[in-house]
């Protein structure tokens, strides 16, 4: 174990949106405990009961909700999103009032928001982490993007969990700001599994994520294709709750969830892995030189702009939610997958930041 610095607390905030904001904190809070570090962690909802899970000893907080609604039509998600910016601005001055106190509470030594704009001190040294520097919202980027970079300089630093040079995972969505007045750190890929050598026993491996009603209507309709799918499949629903359930029907099992350990044996032993372009998950399938196809959350720019880009850069295929047919899967073969770099991150010297005085 490292141990450069003095033991100090660092907070770790973490956006309740899906799981992959959570499911990539998980190496990064490793991190600093190998470096001496003491971590808290605070956030809501299924990304808090996921981080409790993995980390039973950590202390958890909890944070106000972000009250973001996805509608049942990808179509409205900006109308929806326009919708709830006066839930999500109540929200952010909510959490740093919050903060404001934990700094004294807890003798905090710094910050790490994943996503969580309110979540920072001007006492402490506070790293924003996120991969949308750029927030694609279509013919609105640049009033989502102007707003987001706003929140980002109040940071005093703002790690992307990318590489900065051609070829990276994110593209435009962090690649198209200035690095110096934002302060862009780029820390590499971050995921929380490994690779190990393992023999294939499933033909498609499920795995599925995000807020509902989407996480939900996306499971109905695979369900439903699966009819006349004669592979061995497991099936992840994405749901987390108090116990793991395991069902075994004709040739699928359903989890509801899975912990880490497991998930990264399940995805090793899968063939094809079946799941949403988000970020956090492409991060993962890098790390295990996995075949995937892409169902890129409807409505949600980022989603899709990943989706096209590694389809169009003959990597991973994909399709929309409603047009997806399970013979779709077959074009997978077609695309030579994703693949590790093995890019070396220093994060000895990313860590010193949490060593300055604000």
């Amino acid at each position: 174990m490292e141990t450069e610095y003095e033991n100090k607390t660092i907070l770790i905030t973490v956006l309740n949106w899906g799981l992959g904001h959570a499911t990539r904190c998980i190496p990064i809070i490793k991190k600093l405990h190998n470096h001496n570090f003491t971590t808290i962690i605070a956030s809501d909802g299924q990304a808090l009961l996921l981080l409790k899970k993995e980390f039973p000893y950590i202390l958890c907080l909890q944070l106000p909700t972000t009250a973001v609604e996805y509608p049942k039509k990808g179509k409205y998600f900006k109308l929806k999103l326009v919708q709830n910016l006066p839930k999500i601005a109540f929200s952010i001055y909510e959490e740093n009032k919050i903060i404001s106190k934990w700094v004294k509470k807890y003798e905090l030594a710094g910050i790490l928001s994943d996503n969580r704009m309110g979540c920072y001190s001007t006492k402490i040294p506070s790293v924003y982490l996120t991969h949308q520097v750029s927030v694609l919202t279509g013919n609105t980027t640049w009033i989502s993007t102007r707003l987001h970079q706003y929140f980002i300089k109040k940071f005093s630093a703002c790690w992307v969990p990318d590489v900065a040079i051609e070829p990276n995972l994110s593209g435009i969505l962090s690649h198209s700001a200035p690095t110096d007045d934002l302060k862009l750190v780029y820390i590499g890929p971050v995921s929380r599994l490994h690779p190990i050598k393992t023999e294939k026993k499933y033909d498609l491996m499920i795995l599925l994520s995000g807020p509902e009603p989407q996480r939900g209507l996306l499971e109905q309709h695979l369900i439903k294709e699966l009819n006349t799918y004669i592979g061995k499949v497991v099936f992840v629903k994405g749901t987390i709750e108090k116990t793991q359930t395991e069902e075994h029907l004709g040739n699928i099992t359903y989890y509801n969830f899975m912990k880490t350990r497991q998930l990264e044996q399940f995805m090793q032993e899968s063939e094809i892995v079946l799941c949403r372009s988000g970020y956090t998950t492409i991060m993962d399938l890098v790390k295990l030189n996995k075949k995937a196809f892409f169902i890129p959350t409807p409505g949600q720019y980022e989603q899709i702009y990943l989706a096209e880009k590694f389809e169009k850069e003959g990597l991973v295929p994909y399709s929309n939610q409603e047009n997806f047919k399970i013979d779709d899967l077959k074009r997978v073969k077609d695309y030579s997958g994703l693949s590790n770099r093995n890019d070396e991150t220093n994060w000895t010297d990313i860590l010193k930041i949490f060593d300055k005085k604000q």
